[in-house]
């Protein structure tokens, strides 16, 4: 088997249709297996794919398992030499699952690839990420870009071709088994966000290189799943980064972060407030900001409790 796609689900039935409806239509002369694992959706997914797509190997979680530990039971079940992690939010192109793997087959360093994400209307998304330090984490990442181009690359950037990079977005990712199987499974620590940022570190430790290929592109209709729980995915994201740091980075920076961000958080709530203040809480975009942060805010005074997020409360299911 040279490939296995996986795909993991939440309450995105359309688009991971949609997805599913391009990859049988664009990818031709591999030998590959489909695997759709739906962390307990109830939008009728399930039954979507049972109906309309009889091959893809489907995988039933009752509840949200994370991204990071659904990925981990389907890898565990497939059998490709390769393997494609796939957000059910993108749509491939023509050539990119083909690039990406004749890449992996001509380089034997290579242990993981990225492709390159686009929005609907064919602009570029940011594709490439570093490594978190602490001034990714607290400075802002934009002026990074503009101030330093070559060691924080951003999608404005052109690449005549394949680029070695620290780390790619998890949307639309290749890993080979042997790295895997060398490094091991994502870290399951991670209920969403960084777990292929993580991975990507633990895979360079290994020995392997990491690759960014501008010419595989793919449609990334972005951050569909999480985007009706938008306070309860940003305490996600809060809470990976700080899982990061104190993994990767120590006791100390993971200190300083925590000040920090607390720091910044404090400041971006106040000025949401004066602009809901002046605008008299009739913009939608500062009334989401408002409470977002907010929430943020409660979840750090009450300590970061496990129990506020996206991550189901019954730990039974979901450790």
């Amino acid at each position: 088997m040279d490939l296995s796609i996986i795909i993991v689900n939440w309450n995105t039935r359309d688009l991971l249709c949609q997805c599913l409806d391009s990859l049988t239509q664009k990818v031709e002369g591999i030998e590959m297996e489909i695997l759709v694992v739906d962390n307990g959706s109830t939008d009728g997914s399930v039954a979507a794919v049972r109906d309309k797509f009889p091959g893809v190997r489907l995988i039933e979680n009752p509840v949200n398992m994370g991204f990071a530990k659904a990925n981990n039971q389907a890898i565990s079940l497939s059998s490709g030499e390769y393997l494609l992690l796939l957000n059910p939010d993108t749509q491939v192109k023509d050539e990119t699952v083909v690039k990406m793997l004749s890449f992996m087959d001509a380089h034997a360093e290579a242990g993981l690839v990225g492709a390159q994400l686009l929005n609907a209307d064919g602009s570029k998304q940011n594709s490439i990420a570093n490594f978190p330090s602490l001034a990714t984490e607290l400075l802002n990442k934009s002026l990074l870009r503009r101030l330093f181009p070559e060691k924080f690359p951003g999608k404005g950037r052109d690449y005549p071709g394949p680029v070695e990079v620290d780390s790619v977005i998890g949307a639309c990712m290749m890993v080979r088994r042997k790295a895997v199987e060398q490094m091991g499974l994502l870290d399951e620590k991670f209920f969403l966000f960084l777990e292929e940022t993580d991975w990507c570190y633990r895979i360079k430790k290994a020995g392997w290189k990491v690759y960014h290929i501008p010419q595989a592109e793919i449609f990334h209709f972005q951050g569909k799943s999480a985007e009706a729980e938008k306070g309860k995915a940003r305490i996600e994201y809060y809470r990976s980064r700080y899982h990061y740091f104190r993994k990767n980075r120590g006791s100390f920076q993971s200190s300083v972060l925590f000040i920090g961000l607390i720091i910044k958080l404090s400041v971006e709530l106040v000025f949401a407030t004066i602009a809901c203040l002046f605008t008299l809480f009739m913009v939608k975009k500062w009334r989401t900001k408002f409470s977002t942060y907010l929430y943020l805010m409660w979840w750090h005074l009450r300590l970061c409790p496990q129990e506020m997020g996206l991550k189901p409360i019954n730990r039974t299911l979901s450790a």
